[in-house]
């Protein structure tokens, strides 16, 4: 199935309650076909009540979702989507009393399109013990098992919950080739994380969200053009200016210099500051991990005004 507008995801103001608690508040969410997309957020974030709703496991508390073009308040549109989608979640669930081939058995007998070749090349590649029983692998065995399971169907979108979660730096190498290659295979790959490194390493755009709301969607490329760090020096105590505005994020002073991290229009703030006579200005380039902490800070300033 080609998608005709290239989303493979899409919500309109979803929402989910828990009794008082609101944990994805509002969402509207576009996921392309063809991209890695990092979903980010740090723990209680909405990431996995998100990916619940988005599976059909868990039933919005208003506002709407297609995935693969189809609704997910549907149940059989739901059920047919689900075919398509391969999913990987961050306990690595499968059945424990299952020999590794049992369970590769077991799965391959419900998909049509399942590729033994692909399957052979995992077994290899990720030297799964065919005849150790599940309950008997270590977390990365488990999630390399996860994953061949997913990949050996040819799934059109491949979502993932905080799939590194536990794993020693090789077996996160091997998990970040192995969602490389399902790109460039052709699948959609979602996954959430907490890990900024990570997502910074592969994804091609990234969506941040902070207390159920979306505080960021955008290609990683547009992160890095538009957000800057901008450190200002002055002769003397800066004068007292209101710096927030427009494009403009955190601000910290320390003394004769300011910090400013500009979301936008970079030019125009540095115009700004020799305009009040700063005698030195540094425009810098950031890494994921600061914008990250810049608008989850701003969102939490924000709630608690």
């Amino acid at each position: 199935m080609t998608m005709a507008n290239s989303w493979v995801i899409e919500t309109a103001d979803l929402t989910k309650r828990y009794r008082d608690v609101e944990a994805v508040r509002q969402l509207n969410l576009r996921v392309a076909a063809n991209r890695i997309t990092g979903f980010l957020g740090r723990n209680g974030a909405g990431k996995s009540s998100t990916i619940k709703m988005l599976l059909g496991m868990s039933h919005p508390t208003s506002g709407t979702g297609r995935v693969l073009g189809r609704p997910i308040d549907d149940a059989q549109a739901s059920r047919d989507m689900r075919r398509h989608v391969a999913y990987v979640a961050e306990d690595k669930q499968t059945y424990a009393y299952m020999t590794v081939g049992q369970m590769i058995a077991f799965t391959r007998s419900f998909y049509d399109d399942w590729r033994p070749d692909v399957e052979a090349r995992l077994l290899r590649q990720y030297d799964l013990p065919i005849r150790r029983k599940v309950k008997a692998l270590s977390k990365g065995m488990r999630t390399k098992l996860a994953l061949l399971l997913a990949l050996a169907r040819r799934p059109q979108l491949l979502i993932l919950d905080e799939p590194s979660e536990g794993l020693d730096p090789v077996s996160i190498e091997e998990l970040l080739q192995a969602l490389v290659a399902a790109a460039a295979d052709g699948a959609a790959v979602f996954f959430s994380s907490h890990q900024i490194a990570e997502v910074e390493r592969i994804a091609d755009h990234v969506c941040v969200i902070d207390r159920g709301r979306l505080v960021v969607d955008a290609s990683l490329d547009e992160i890095r053009e538009q957000h800057r760090r901008i450190e200002l020096g002055f002769a003397k105590n800066p004068p007292a200016w209101d710096w927030h505005g427009e494009g403009i994020g955190s601000v910290r002073t320390h003394g004769r210099q300011i910090t400013i991290m500009a979301r936008a229009n970079a030019d125009a703030i540095i115009e700004r500051a020799y305009g009040i006579g700063a005698v030195s200005v540094e425009s810098c380039a950031v890494s994921l991990r600061e914008v990250f902490l810049d608008v989850v800070v701003d969102v939490e300033e924000m709630d608690q005004a």
